[in-house]
């Protein structure tokens, strides 16, 4: 069991030692850091962490490919997350732990498996780190063109690297109102685009059917386009995974992350299916674009002035909301690496404090050193962005489903054992286990293989592959010695 810092010092707890096969409820160690979040906090992350700028902006690319049958292109990517989200939220509810995936693939698999996802995933927060706040810093460089970008990325890196570094409830709050905005305007825009497909705005008479029939019809690229849109638009739904990192520092983590899994998948399906259904009902698929934001379009049409001022506002608070979300959800990872002896020993440090809910166990070693391999991955993104840090984003760029893949396979092992040894633990289950899980997996290598055939996909995954394998070399040579160091030692 991990010691709670005294509420006035600055302590180093020891790692825990490796998890046990066995995933008993009661093998859970309990956490050293904060219970700052609220189920407010939580249940608003899982809203609106996932809501980026890849559906306000990226989705105008998924809509070029597949016309109006982009809505089944969101219905089967946005399935695909939410039966990875279920069974992620069955193994958090029963052993919530703030490296969430990673110490469950680890009691799944082997250390191996929880070394080399923990170091994958943070290793992909810390790279889309840069990304966000580049583009933010574009964003605000057209607001105020006298400060140049770079000054506002480092103020937006300052800014949240305080705000993690504080207390976690810092943290929540600027997520619970970041999301709020998304989630609001979202609701805004889905009543706005109501109102003129029946033509009750002024000035505007009904659409009806016309946009999801004509210009090719509902299928104008045929199936293909909708696996094409698949491809496009699956990698918009990275984010949900955070909540159930956060929800390690919650009062009750089992209660707090089913709450918050219950209620993100299902609504954040009805915010992506029903925006698009909108967009391509209110206007022809053809007068989309790619790198144009189709929520700009559609606000346009209906009359809305400044539309394009007002989404550069919500992509701009998307942005920040995802660069706070990673800073946090990359230090939370490298601090339960830490724990378990995979990472430095001396990110273990958290800070002290008048409470735990306060400004007591927060992993300020691991906060800064997400940080600034964020800060190096912006200059990266700065100085060479067409070769280097392409080269970086590009080996992250299937990661993500890899994760996801990693997360089925813990589960099928994991929710045997639960059944066995606690069923008692089992608050949230997944959905016809064993069947629906492997249909995940199928999914999820379906997706692959189909990005393999896509020439614009393929360089992701080659790269991503190539990383991950470095990453299972470490890890298996780091066991093959520890194996190795024992046998001798018992000689």
């Amino acid at each position: 069991m991990h010691e709670v810092p005294p509420p006035t010092s600055t302590s180093t707890p020891a790692p825990a030692p490796a998890p046990a096969p066995g995933p008993s409820s009661s093998a859970v160690p309990a956490e050293p850091l904060s219970h700052g979040l609220k189920q407010r906090h939580l249940t608003m992350l899982g809203l609106g962490g996932v809501i980026g700028a890849g559906l306000f902006v990226g989705s105008g690319a998924g809509i070029a490919v597949a016309g109006p049958a982009i809505v089944v292109s969101y219905l089967i990517a946005g399935a695909l997350a939410m039966l990875v989200m279920r069974m992620l939220g069955e193994m958090s509810a029963a052993m919530p732990a703030s490296g969430s995936f990673s110490v469950h693939a680890e009691r799944a698999l082997g250390r191996w498996a929880g070394f080399s996802v923990g170091w994958l995933y943070w290793f992909l927060l810390v790279v889309v780190l840069a990304v966000e706040a580049t583009a933010a810093a574009q964003i605000a460089h057209g607001w105020v063109p006298g400060i140049e970008p770079w000054a506002w990325v480092l103020l937006f890196m300052v800014v949240f690297t305080a705000a993690n570094l504080t207390a976690v409830k810092n943290f929540g709050e600027f997520e619970f109102w970041f999301a709020s905005l998304k989630v609001g305007a979202i609701v805004v825009f889905l009543v706005l685009g109501l109102l003129a497909v029946f033509g009750w705005l002024p000035d505007t008479d009904p659409v009806g059917m016309t946009n999801l029939t004509g210009q090719g019809g509902f299928l104008p690229n045929g199936w293909g386009g909708v696996v094409s849109g698949v491809l496009t638009v699956v990698f918009a739904f990275g984010g949900l995974e955070v909540v159930t990192i956060a929800a390690a520092e919650t009062d009750d983590p089992a209660r707090a992350v089913g709450r918050a899994v219950r209620s993100a998948v299902v609504r954040i399906l009805f915010f992506y299916v029903g925006s698009m259904l909108v967009i391509v009902t209110v206007l022809p698929w053809t007068a989309q674009q790619a790198g144009l934001s189709p929520y700009v379009k559609v606000l346009d049409a209906i009359g809305v002035p400044s539309a394009g001022q007002i989404m550069n506002i919500v992509v701009f608070v998307a942005l920040l909301s995802a660069l706070n979300a990673n800073l946090y959800g990359s230090s939370r990872m490298i601090f339960s690496l830490a724990e378990r002896g995979e990472a430095p020993r001396g990110l273990l440090k958290v800070s002290g404090g008048g409470s735990r809910e306060s400004t007591g166990g927060v992993p300020r070693r691991a906060v800064l050193a997400s940080v600034a391999f964020g800060f190096v991955s912006v200059l990266l993104n700065l100085l060479w962005p067409d070769t280097v840090f392409l080269y970086m984003l590009n080996s992250v760029g299937a990661v993500l489903l890899f994760v996801w893949a990693l997360i089925a396979a813990s589960q099928l092992r994991l929710r045997a054992r639960l059944e066995q040894e606690a069923p008692e633990a089992l608050s949230l289950r997944m959905w016809c286990f064993p069947y629906l899980t492997w249909v995940t997996l199928a999914g999820l290598f379906g997706v692959l293989l189909l990005m393999l055939t896509d020439e614009a996909a393929r360089p992701q995954v080659l790269w991503s592959a190539g990383a991950t394998a470095l990453v299972l070399l470490v890890a298996v040579g780091r066991q093959w010695r520890e194996r190795r160091g024992s046998a001798v030692a018992d000689r």
